[in-house]
């Protein structure tokens, strides 16, 4: 029974997504903001190739004028280690202008990140940038939560470890649907930073 349940819940997750999701960035339709969503990154900064392959999508997003601005959202509750700064650097040097990078430090998983680019960044319409195992489970939050929401494909590399994150997805599916219907909140909020404002507020 209880598995069954699951499977209903993973079906509902990936069915309700699947039309919202673009493996081509040029079919994407424009949006307000690229969301980054974060991912491993190294001692010395370097991205792991999951989030290196986020950040280039994004990019790709941001020069073709499908989105106007970025959003970086990942774990920086520690001061060793920083995912959000990582992939602001990444952006600069790859030519992305500083006032159009918006950063969210307590993106600490998918349900937190898309809650708070909903009521700290006062996004309407959101382009998410991660892997196809994890799109369907993104997408479905941010609709969810009442965002105009799509997922822009990152898949540029072949990945080590894949089978375990597809399996992850299974169960994250479950937390996923009932985050959204319980209407969870976030472990942290804050002051409003709308992405028509000033971008360096976001900046630590």
């Amino acid at each position: 029974m209880v598995f069954f349940v699951v499977f209903l819940i993973n079906y509902n997750v990936n069915s309700a997504s699947r039309p919202y999701i673009f493996s081509e960035t040029e079919n994407a339709p424009k949006t307000e903001v690229a969301l980054i969503l974060g991912a491993k990154v190294y001692n010395d900064g370097r991205l792991s190739d999951m989030l290196k392959d986020r950040a280039d999508t994004a990019i790709n997003l941001y020069e073709s004028g499908k989105v106007n601005k970025i959003l970086v959202s990942g774990d920086h509750e520690k001061e060793e280690y920083d995912e959000v700064n990582a992939v602001k650097n990444y952006l600069l040097e790859k030519g992305v202008k500083c006032e159009d990078i918006f950063l969210d430090h307590a993106g600490f998983d998918t349900y937190d990140s898309l809650y708070r680019a909903k009521e700290i960044f006062e996004a309407r319409s959101v382009a998410i940038v991660s892997q196809n195992f994890h799109l369907p489970r993104a997408v479905y939050i941010g609709r969810g939560l009442g965002l105009e929401t799509y997922g822009a494909s990152a898949d540029l590399h072949t990945y080590g470890n894949i089978e375990s994150n597809i399996t992850r997805e299974f169960f994250a599916n479950v937390k996923a649907f009932w985050d959204v219907n319980l209407s969870v909140k976030p472990k942290f909020l804050g002051e409003p930073i709308p992405l028509s404002g000033d971008s360096k507020k976001s900046w630590d």
